[in-house]
């Protein structure tokens, strides 16, 4: 398989780019993303199989059962990174090793209703929290260790707004290879 099939099979929706300038419209439709995306996700796996779950949605990539567990781990962080940038002044955060934490036994073999829960309440207190933010708020920002720059509220929202197309995007790419 060529490098470009690869990229393409890792990112079927492209890569996220930070828009130059970012609209409270936008702001807002991230947010309708980030509220709508529990509910869109729970649709596209609802009555999924064993041995789709299994599916992987590229060679060397997750299963689906482990991107749905992703998920939630993910959003868990971001939530928590959020309400960090919101209560202190620049806070370094913590990165984790999420290929790591996609082997352990929770992210390779646990019921995947567990982390739909979980990400269907992370996103309802995600959102809620979002929607109360004043302007000047998306403008704070953290110290993630790996980039050189600090990651302002309003990108980062952005970031996981893609994130969550972008691996609804896999599942959807698992399943079709699956048929």
């Amino acid at each position: 398989m060529e490098s470009t099939d690869i990229e393409k099979l890792k990112y079927p929706i492209g890569k996220y780019e930070r828009p130059q300038v970012i609209t409270r419209e936008t702001i807002d439709r991230w947010i309708g993303e980030i509220e709508e995306f529990p509910s869109i996700l729970r649709k596209q796996v609802s009555g999924l199989t064993e041995k789709q779950l299994s599916l992987h949605y590229r060679p060397g990539g997750w299963m689906v059962r482990q991107v749905i567990h992703h998920l939630a781990d993910s959003h868990m962080n971001s939530l928590t990174r959020f309400k960090l940038s919101l209560t202190e002044e620049n806070p370094v955060i913590k990165p984790y090793k999420e290929n790591l934490w996609a082997e352990l036994p929770d992210g390779k073999e646990a019921d995947i209703n567990i982390s739909l829960l979980m990400l269907e309440g992370i996103h309802k207190r995600w959102a809620y929290l979002l929607g109360r933010m004043k302007p000047e708020q998306f403008e704070r920002a953290y110290i993630h260790p790996e980039r050189k720059s600090p990651q302002k509220l309003d990108g980062v929202l952005g970031l996981y707004a893609w994130h969550c197309n972008h691996h609804l995007a896999h599942i959807k790419q698992a399943l079709e290879k699956g048929k």
